[in-house]
């Protein structure tokens, strides 16, 4: 089960943490491969958000693709690594999901309706995750 579940995560959070990295270092070229809306095309308020999201996200999302490695070789401080990792995705997750959603209701620019929606499912699949993770990393402690 380790064998699927560990690279599944790290696929899935290496697509999120990778994403932000690119939409940090090099926002035209997120913007080309639909990591993000053009600045065009949102507010500029918005638009100034994501970048600086994307710049702490950069800075810690990298601990969910850690936790999948160490859960795929069945290392003892995957769970540790999975809580704080699980937190800090469940935080961009719900924060991203909420913040989307008043902007759409208060009709901000944010994007096109579509690219909206995909992100809200994008970051709705890493809440989930986020959220298995924690469940997985608090049943392997109590194993213990």
């Amino acid at each position: 089960m380790r064998l699927i579940v560990g690279p599944t995560i790290m696929v899935l959070a290496g697509l999120c943490w990778g994403g932000q990295v690119l939409s940090w270092l090099a926002p035209e070229t997120a913007v080309r491969w639909g990591f993000m809306e053009s600045e065009t095309d949102v507010e500029p308020v918005f638009w100034a958000d994501l970048l600086a999201e994307a710049r702490w996200d950069a800075a810690v999302l990298w601990s969910m693709v850690v936790a999948g490695g160490l859960l795929t070789i069945d290392h003892a401080s995957w769970p540790y690594f999975g809580l704080v990792a699980g937190g800090g995705y469940l935080y961009f997750a719900g924060r991203g999901i909420a913040a989307r959603l008043t902007m759409r209701g208060r009709q901000f620019r944010i994007g096109s309706p579509g690219n909206v929606t995909t992100g809200i499912i994008a970051l709705a699949v890493w809440g989930a995750m986020a959220a298995a993770v924690i469940v997985g990393a608090i049943v392997e402690l109590e194993g213990r």
